[in-house]
């Protein structure tokens, strides 16, 4: 039996987890109704119809018109439901003689297991006391008296019938008032319609899922039970009870009944963005009936699904709904830790990339308690569902290992599906991706951003180079040894060399794996610290368990107090070296001791309420359609999903802390290859567009990517066109306004700047220049043509780095800005996975989610020294970027309050910006930079050395005088050269649209 909750009327709840443990319409643990609540039946109406004459049989008959049998109009209510079957005598006498034959049988004892069961569970009283159908005047009742007295005495019948449990639980009675396992589950919505259809094969619009020709030849057609909801309707297959498709409902969804669009008599074709679906009915009366009624039910419940949204959205825009932004991973990770921990029902995960090994909060203190995998296996043990979609990666392109995510994590309990898409070959898509990113917590709470849930991305407002630990290699190499031989520990100082090839595997030393270990130093050591283990529920082996020696939980605080935030492959700087076997997690593939890690700068947002559904059922959209695509995914162990109701979405049962009520809309980038949807969607394109087009004061963005200004040839997006033209138009009307645009310094390819970086690496500096400021479509070519160097007052781009000291030596590095961020006029901001290039933004190429924020509460602020209601979500986002990367948390004489005046433009940014990356290029000679302007400039920059190395005095005297990260982006960097890749290389042989 399913359990039931109970609410505070006393009426039970039928949890929405039901809907995984649907059985056979005919088994006895079937559970239909709501405990403790009656089932009543009113008859509201009998309708009576008259046949038309027969013109071609006009002497047999001699009456012109004949009466047809009385239809029974009939409203049941069952707890808060209420719903309308018809049924004529016939039935009645039908259900009847079921319940007759079924009466009889229960008297019987029959020697089989489920009939005994079976008449265990039922009542004696009730065998005996069936109500009996008094007889009415056959199918034509002729005068209004008899239609009334019979009308009272089928209801009479019916009422009587349902407040026996026997008979109500008979599968006669359940398809004779329309019910199922789905019809009272409160999270599903109101009750629809329902009833056996017999439905045609085909009609998806999946490239190859269709037979060839339309003739009769190639359609099946089966009986299955069909259910309408508020926004989708679904069949199920009555003997397995198996739900076996999934229809949503969208701006495409229509309903035809003639025999034209339909191709068969009595039919009924449904239709939406996916599929083409028809039904047959028994007779013409009887598929005007349910053709009708679905359209009358969801026009009533589901308009806000059938209406086109602003940007061409599949999702409206939801008032007052709880927001939250997250500035880098740190927060990110906690919250969604937490949100995990309280998901009841279901867990919704798609990302890029992931990686099972992640820790959600740091340091780590208590054991792995929240390491993903060890998370999303404490839920499924309690019966929570989880549903990851992965990015099946090209494996020739990309090192992401996706095969091994899929493999490590439905090891982990049968409760976790993993599904990976596309096929390359049976899809033919080669070079788009999934790119979104999202976590769903039953459907109400949907985590939306640019953070994968993945090694590298967990960092926070310190963006620190180096993770050693509290340790230095001596003291390090001292607890080796005295572990090890179990003596007093004395301290050893070695040189660096010598110490760096001890093991340091026993307390994830960041030395590379296997150098002087002996199996003598793991075991002793694993046993060592199995003696103080408290808890660390590992589902790893003995190998990783000692490996993250320094992760486990002792009786004595932090083992060896070598408190560390990246372990393992998490310590990575992408650019110097890609990743490599990620199924050893826990081993370093850099050495942390000569390699500064790289900062990752990220943004994401969580929401509640009706947009989290929304974010959900662009989830269940997809996994649904990649059920459907894959061959490997039809059996029923990968379930089909359902939306839950938007009418139940404010019910919280769980939200982050510290949200603000905005109003919010989801918005995404889908198509046929990603969604199985007819036309392509990208709404997140015409956002973008329109919010530059009608922001009043400024616009701020973080992108990883800046690829835009249309030449319609190799790019497509108008952002940056947007851009020029609101900049033009602040000209004209001599208004000040500001375009901040922070970017990363490189692009994230593995590869050497100093020798020029590579062929990937340089084609996305192309077209990041070509957006810029090179070549005729170039944002900054536009301005100058229209107002010569005054460009600079309107738009200034930058990037981020920042320094450190490791193992006594200077470094630096560039800071990853990840980010997909714009903020508009402190009132609007949208955060989510789309980039700023065609990829991203076209809709056709890679799938992404994003949500749009507009500020409903205000606060005052200050806009070009004016009084200014700012909105209270977008200028607290924009406070904390601006106040991370400007230094102004630690020097509070920098004021970011002003985002527009030339105080803060001209004096804060631009002179803090100018002068880091002065202060960089003197102590470093870092690169990129304007100084180097072609490959013998290259070349030749690194035989003079920068203060780092000449006067480190001095140098950290410079040091002192940075300010955040901010740093004035290189726009002379490598200017002479043709940076797209040379003819004859792998590079050049892909299709621009890699790259832009």
């Amino acid at each position: 039996m399913v359990d039931c909750e109970f609410n505070p009327s006393g009426v039970s709840r039928i949890p929405f987890s039901a809907v995984y443990r649907t059985v056979g319409f005919k088994e006895t643990e079937a559970q239909v109704y709501l405990t403790a609540a009656p089932i009543t039946a009113k008859i509201l109406d009998v309708e009576r119809f008259t046949r038309a004459p027969d013109r071609f049989n006009m002497s047999k008959h001699r009456s012109v018109s004949k009466a047809m049998p009385a239809v029974f109009k009939i409203e049941l209510k069952h707890g808060n439901f209420t719903w309308i079957v018809k049924r004529k005598e016939k039935h009645f006498m039908e259900l009847h003689r079921e319940l007759l034959k079924y009466k009889t049988l229960m008297r019987i004892p029959l020697p089989t297991r489920s009939h005994t069961e079976r008449r265990k569970s039922i009542k004696r009283s009730e065998v005996r006391q069936m109500p009996a159908l008094p007889r009415g005047g056959g199918d034509e009742l002729a005068r209004e008296e008899q239609v009334s007295s019979r009308r009272k005495q089928l209801e009479d019948y019916l009422n009587k019938l349902l407040r026996m449990a026997m008979y109500r639980k008979y599968y006669a009675t359940i398809e004779f008032i329309d019910v199922s396992q789905l019809s009272f589950i409160q999270d599903l919505g109101p009750k629809g319609l329902e009833g056996i259809v017999y439905k045609r094969s085909g009609g998806h619009r999946i490239p190859g899922m269709n037979c060839c020709g339309h003739n009769e030849v190639c359609y099946r057609w089966s009986k299955r039970w069909l259910i309408v909801k508020d926004s989708f309707l679904l069949y199920m297959k009555p003997d397995t009870g198996a739900i076996s498709f999934v229809l949503l409902v969208d701006n495409e969804f229509s309903i035809k009944m003639d025999s034209k669009y339909t191709d068969t008599k009595h039919g009924v074709r449904i239709e939406n963005l996916s599929r083409k679906l028809v039904l047959k009915f028994t007779s013409y009366r009887h598929a005007r009936w349910w053709g009708q009624a679905i359209e009358s039910f969801v026009r009533k419940h589901g308009k806000a699904f059938l209406r086109a949204h602003r940007f061409g959205s599949f999702a409206r825009e939801e008032e007052n709904i709880p927001s939250k932004w997250y500035v880098n991973g740190k927060t990110y990770m906690e919250d969604v830790a937490n949100a995990l921990e309280e998901a009841k029902e279901e867990i919704f995960i798609t990302d890029w990339w992931l990686s099972p090994e992640i820790f959600l909060k740091r340091p780590v203190v208590e054991g792995n308690r929240w390491r993903l995998d060890c998370i999303l296996k404490r839920k499924a043990q309690q019966g929570v569902r989880i549903f990851v979609m992965l990015y099946k990666e090209v494996e020739l392109a990309l090192g992401i290992n996706s095969e091994y995510s899929k493999r490590t994590l439905i090891h982990l309990h049968p409760n976790i599906k993993v599904m990976r898409h596309p096929d390359h070959v049976s899809s033919s898509v080669y070079l788009w991706a999934h790119h979104e990113k999202i976590v769903v917590i039953d459907q109400s709470v949907a985590f939306v951003g640019g953070i994968d849930l993945a090694y590298g991305r967990w960092d926070d407002s310190e963006h620190r180079l180096t993770d050693v630990g509290s340790v230095t290699r001596s003291v390090a190499q001292a607890m080796e040894q005295g572990l090890d031989s179990s003596t007093p520990r004395k301290k050893v100082s070695t040189s660096g060399n010598s110490s760096r090839s001890m093991t340091g595997d026993s307390v994830d030393l960041p030395k590379l794996k296997g150098i002087g270990r002996t199996r003598k130093t793991r075991f002793s050591l694993y046993h060592h610290i199995q003696r103080g283990l408290h808890h660390a529920d590992s589902i790893s082996s003995i190998d990783s368990t000692n490996k993250s020696g320094s992760m486990l939980q002792t009786g004595v605080g932090e083992l060896m107090g070598n408190t560390r935030f990246w372990h393992g492959k998490d310590y990575c700087n992408f650019v110097y070296k890609d990743w490599v076997r990620l199924d050893k997690p826990f081993d370093d593939f850099i050495d942390r001791y000569t390699t500064p890690r790289m900062p990752w700068h990220d943004i994401s947002s969580v929401v509640h309420g009706k947009a989290a559904r929304d974010v959900a059922r662009h989830f269940i959209q997809r996994w649904n359609f990649t059920k459907i695509m894959k061959p490997k995914y039809r059996s029923l162990s990968y379930p089909f999903l359902l939306p839950k109701s938007h009418s139940t979405a404010n019910d919280l049962k769980y939200q982050a802390p510290d949200c603000v009520q905005t109003k919010v809309q989801v918005l995404r980038s889908a198509a046929d290859w990603s969604a199985g949807i007819k036309h392509h969607e990208e709404s997140i394109h015409n956002a973008y567009i329109q919010v530059i087009a009608k922001s009043k004061h400024f616009i701020y963005i973080e992108n990883q990517f800046f690829i835009s200004c249309a030449d319609n040839k190799h790019v497509y997006n108008k952002i940056g066109d947007a851009i020029i033209e609101r900049i033009i138009r602040a000209h004209k009307e001599k208004k000040p306004f500001r375009v901040y645009v922070v970017t990363p310094l490189l692009p994230g390819f593995e590869g050497d700047i100093s020798t020029g970086g590579g062929n990937a690496l340089q084609a996305v500096m192309h077209f990041n220049y070509r957006t810029m400021n090179r070549g005729e479509y170039s944002i900054i070519a536009q301005l100058k043509k229209e107002m010569d160097d005054q460009w600079m007052n309107y738009i200034s781009i930058c990037g981020l780095r920042t320094h450190a000291e490791l193992e006594g030596r200077l470094v630096t590095e560039l800071i990853y800005v990840h980010s997909k961020l714009l903020i508009a006029d402190d009132s609007t901001v949208i955060i989510g996975s789309a980039n700023i290039n065609d990829r991203s933004m076209l809709g056709k190429r890679d799938s992404e989610v994003a949500v749009i924020f507009e500020d409903s509460e205000t606060t005052p602020s200050v806009m070009d020294g004016q009084e200014y209601q700012a909105g209270k979500f977008a200028l607290q986002l924009r406070l904390e970027c601006f106040k991370t990367i400007l230094g102004a948390f630690d020097d509070p004489t920098i004021d970011v309050s002003d985002p527009i005046s030339n105080g803060f433009y001209k004096d804060v940014w631009m002179s803090i910006s100018g002068r880091n990356a002065t202060i960089y290029e003197k102590v470093f000679r870092c690169l990129p930079s304007s100084l180097v302007r072609n490959k013998q400039e290259l070349m030749s920059f690194h035989f003079k050395s920068g203060l780092d190395k000449e006067d480190p005095v001095k140098a950290q005297e410079l040091l002192k005088k940075i300010r955040g990260f901010l740093v004035q982006f290189p726009l002379e960097f490598l200017c002479e050269e043709n940076l797209m890749p040379s003819v004859g290389t792998k590079e050049a042989m892909v299709p621009t649209e890699i790259w832009t």
